[in-house]
């Protein structure tokens, strides 16, 4: 069940008592209907909040309660009592003072539907705000096209952009230190030799001390500045980050870590970042892939080296056949793509990056040779898809 903290508005009928239990069974319907638990009288950290107006006349009451609430305003209104109409003069008047919201209106299975998926949503904006995105060294000298203006950023998302120098990365892998949990316990299970996975484990102690120090709820390196003085890649350290809720991403990518923060917090899924390497348009297909991805993600993998240097250590994972979700935004969040599609099958290729995945769409597959948001592009498993466009319907 997700929890949603609910806002009751209703105007002084002379049946109030009659009202207020219809009210409160529409209510109950529609959170039955869509697995949420509505919190009246209490206040659920943490929990997405909906406004629900009872009745006409309630429009002054609702205007001296604003400043309580937090844009965007969901509004929730039944077919009775003047609801619908009490709402729509709410909704002006928040369009009117440059608040943010919108009506929830219709039968009660449209609803329910439609309010589980927007307050997924609106759950990943309260997740979303505030959150500090690591930068850890400049993006990679092939990303021509993937730069993110840090003010507009914070302006439009409510994100914040923390510059991290290599210099300081290096610093803290030459500590040489990491602590062991599940995951570098099982990864320290497969076979591959000792001293690459230690090497590779110390620059995820390295990421693990930096995340703790600035306060980052995800990252993003230049990892192949990783190949010259340590003959070895972020891969298993970003790797192990993802697994543990960390956000974490390849190539110096703002763009694509902005997209996998957005993609992971309305899935609660893991978020494979990967390239597009092959399209099958007669088919609707895209082959994806890329050397890491969370450890949580696969249903199993082994080790092996980076694709495009033989160094360090990779992730060769296979990933469940079934339904999933791929989604890409620009950095500034004026732009987006996202589809629901369907893992087709695993690929095992030489001349790929470690885990490949077929993708199969229903359609747009021009928009990756027409209009691409950047190579990079992110991968979870389930449909999303509605999810994601309430949360930009947020905006």
């Amino acid at each position: 069940m997700l929890d949603v903290n609910l806002r009751y508005f209703l105007s002084m009928n002379s049946d109030v008592e009659k009202r207020n239990d219809e009210n409160y069974a529409f209510i109950k319907r529609i959170g039955d209907l869509a697995g949420i638990e509505f919190h009246r009288d209490g206040h659920v950290e943490g929990a997405p909040e909906a406004v629900f107006i009872g009745g006409g006349g309630v429009e002054g009451k609702f205007k001296a309660s604003l400043n309580e609430l937090a844009d965007p305003i969901i509004i929730l209104t039944s077919g009775e009592n003047n609801s619908l109409a009490a709402s729509m003069e709410i909704l002006s008047y928040l369009k009117l003072n440059g608040r943010k919201g919108l009506i929830l209106h219709g039968n009660e299975e449209e609803m329910a539907v439609r309010l589980k998926n927007m307050m997924q949503a609106q759950k990943a904006w309260l997740k979303v705000r505030g959150m500090k995105l690591g930068q850890i060294g400049a993006p990679s000298n092939w990303l021509i096209s993937s730069d993110v203006d840090p003010v507009k950023l914070k302006e439009v998302a409510g994100m914040e952009i923390v510059n991290i120098s290599m210099d300081e990365f290096y610093e803290e892998i030459n500590k040489h230190s990491y602590e062991d949990n599940e995951y570098t316990l099982d990864l320290k299970k497969h076979e591959f030799d000792k001293d690459e996975l230690e090497k590779a484990l110390e620059i995820y102690g390295a990421l693990v001390r930096l995340k703790d120090k600035y306060g980052l709820g995800a990252m993003t390196v230049r990892c192949f500045d990783l190949l010259e003085p340590y003959k070895n890649t972020g891969c298993l350290g970003l790797a192990i980050l993802n697994a543990q809720g960390i956000y974490a991403g390849c190539e110096g990518d703002m763009q694509s870590l902005i997209s996998m923060v957005i993609l992971g917090e309305c899935s609660n899924k893991p978020v494979f970042m990967c390239n597009p390497s092959r399209i099958h348009g007669k088919d609707d297909e895209i082959v994806l892939a890329h050397c890491t991805l969370p450890l949580n993600m696969p249903c199993r993998y082994c080790l092996k080296t980076h694709y495009e240097s033989g160094l360090g250590v990779a992730i060769a994972g296979h990933i469940e056949e079934g339904d999933a979700t791929i989604f890409k935004c620009s950095g500034d969040l004026s732009r987006h793509f996202v589809k629901d599609a369907c893992i087709d099958r695993n690929l095992e290729e030489e001349a790929l990056c470690r885990t490949q995945i077929v993708l199969k769409l229903d359609s747009d597959m021009d928009y990756f040779t027409t209009k691409p948001i950047g190579n990079h592009h992110l991968v979870c498993q389930g449909h999303f898809a509605k999810v994601v466009e309430e949360f930009f319907n947020l905006l």
